[in-house]
C-alpha cells in the first residue's frame, strides 16, 4: 500500500466514522478554549471539563484572572496535574492577554507561544479550534496512532516531525478534524498499552496490526 492509499483509506473511514469529530473539551469563549487546553497537558478531559467550570464563572475574562492572585486560581485548578505551574501560567497569560493584545486571544502562533506555558501544541489546538486554521496539534495519543497507521515513518521521532508530515499529506480542509479523529481514536480504540484491534476499523491499512498478524 502506497502513503497515499493509505492516507485516502484512512480520510474515508474517519469521514464516515466521525464526520463531526471535536474536542471533547467544554468551553464557551476562545479565552475559555485557552485556559481548559493549557490545563489539559498532561491530564485528562475529563478533569479539566470538572475543574473548569466554577473557575470559568469566577473569571470569565482575561481581564477577571489579570487580577486574581495564583493562589486563587490555584484554589480551583489543584486537582489537575501540575497545578502549581499551571496556576502561575494561567495569571501570568491572562496578564499578558490584557496588556499586550487588549485582553483578546491572538491567533498567530509566534504570538500564542510568547504566553507564558503556551506551547506549541496548545497553540494549534486554538488555531485550528478557535480559528479554523490548518494546524495539526501533536499530542500523545496523535503521535502513536500515526505511527501504527503507518502514516508517518519512523523517522518522524519528535512531535514536529509528525505534524509536518501530517500536514504535508492531508488535505488542509480536513486536517483540523483530522487532529480529533487521531486523538479520539487513541483515546478509545488504538489505546497505548493494549489497543483495541479487533474493534478497529482500520486494520485493512494499519502498518501496525498487519505487521504484527
Amino acid at each position: 500500500m502506497t502513503k497515499k492509499e493509505r492516507y485516502d483509506a484512512v480520510i474515508a473511514y474517519f469521514s464516515e466514522a466521525m464526520p463531526a469529530a471535536e474536542t471533547e473539551l467544554k468551553f464557551g469563549t476562545t479565552w475559555q478554549l485557552l485556559v481548559a487546553v493549557m490545563l489539559s497537558a498532561q491530564c485528562t478531559d475529563k478533569r479539566v471539563n470538572m475543574v473548569t467550570p466554577p473557575l470559568f464563572q469566577a473569571y470569565p475574562t482575561p481581564a477577571a484572572m489579570a487580577s486574581a492572585s495564583v493562589d486563587d486560581v490555584l484554589a480551583y485548578v489543584h486537582s489537575v496535574s501540575y497545578p502549581n505551574s499551571k496556576a502561575r501560567h494561567l495569571v501570568e497569560t491572562a496578564r499578558q492577554l490584557c496588556e499586550r493584545f487588549g485582553g483578546e486571544v491572538p491567533e498567530t502562533l509566534d504570538e500564542l507561544t510568547s504566553l507564558p506555558g503556551v506551547g506549541r501544541k496548545t497553540a494549534n489546538v486554538v488555531m485550528s479550534v478557535a480559528f479554523g486554521q490548518a494546524r495539526m496539534a501533536v499530542d500523545t495519543h496523535v503521535f502513536r496512532v500515526s505511527h501504527r497507521l503507518g502514516l508517518v515513518g519512523a523517522k518522524a521521532t519528535t512531535p514536529l516531525a509528525v505534524e509536518r508530515e501530517l500536514v504535508k499529506y492531508l488535505p488542509e480542509t480536513i486536517i483540523p478534524r483530522a487532529h480529533h479523529w487521531l486523538i479520539l481514536h487513541g483515546r478509545y480504540v488504538c489505546k497505548a498499552l493494549k489497543p483495541d484491534c479487533l474493534a478497529c476499523g482500520l486494520q485493512h491499512t494499519c502498518a501496525y496490526y498487519n505487521k504484527k498478524s
